[in-house]
């Protein structure tokens, strides 16, 4: 597929967040992961979470997508239907929301290499109770989207690492989630084929107006983001816009 070059819309008027935490603080026995972290997110923005290792980059990420409990503080996510303490939901209600309302894109895909691209796109929509010729007839549209036409039916292993990526970033949008979450979807990746990639995550997520929160060490990746925030020992100590 010929790489094309993502440009962002421009900037939307000022939107109430899709996201929010307040006073966000994760323990570890004696380790302090997050320190106490306020951030707003908004509709069509790309984030970028950068830090040191240690830094409470990943850790940020999973609280904010529900994925762990903070200590304290909290994390609010804006549904049409009102908005809703992430953070206090119960663990079945917290894997219901991620399935039902958010994406995630990880450096290795995670994706399960005896089902074919389709089939792994596909079972986003069918954990949701979609029928599977719907539900993999609207996964074969997003890997055509992304410029993986005419390999639907092959596994995992017979895909390049980019070709992968992509479907995991069709895995991730196929439920129309508000929000993707990428946690170093790029870091295996040669530097051409992470550009791609990235572009790819971009134009997916963000022509869609919806929101992309990406952890990365990369700062070749961070530029392509609209927004960076910048951790140290656990707080946000930079927030930058391009």
């Amino acid at each position: 597929m010929t790489a094309h070059t993502f440009t962002p819309p421009p900037p939307a008027p000022v939107a109430a967040p899709v996201l929010s935490a307040r006073g966000l603080t994760k323990t570890y026995g004696m380790t302090t992961a997050l320190a106490g972290v306020d951030v707003d997110l908004r509709a069509g923005e790309s984030v970028a979470i950068m830090g040191a290792s240690g830094s409470g980059k990943t850790t940020l990420l999973h609280c904010l997508a529900g994925i762990v409990r903070p200590s304290s503080g909290r994390v609010l996510l804006s549904t049409s239907h009102g908005p809703v303490v992430v953070s206090s939901l119960s663990d079945a209600e917290r894997s219901r929301l991620r399935r039902q309302r958010l994406g995630f894109v990880f450096q290795e895909g995670l994706l399960i290499p005896e089902l074919t691209a389709v089939e792994n796109v596909a079972l986003a929509l069918m954990l949701q109770g979609v029928a599977r010729p719907a539900a993999e007839h609207h996964a074969a549209l997003w890997l055509r989207h992304l410029g993986l036409a005419g390999m639907e039916e092959r596994r995992i292993g017979q895909l390049s690492g980019g070709q992968a990526q992509r479907v995991a970033i069709a895995r991730a949008q196929v439920t129309g989630a508000e929000v993707v979450f990428a946690d170093e979807p790029t870091g295996a990746l040669d530097s051409d084929t992470s550009r791609e990639v990235m572009q790819a995550l971009l134009h997916a997520t963000i022509a869609g107006g919806r929101t992309l929160v990406v952890v990365t060490h990369d700062e070749t990746v961070a530029a392509q983001c609209s927004r960076v925030l910048r951790l140290r020992d656990g707080l946000v100590v930079g927030d930058s816009r391009s």
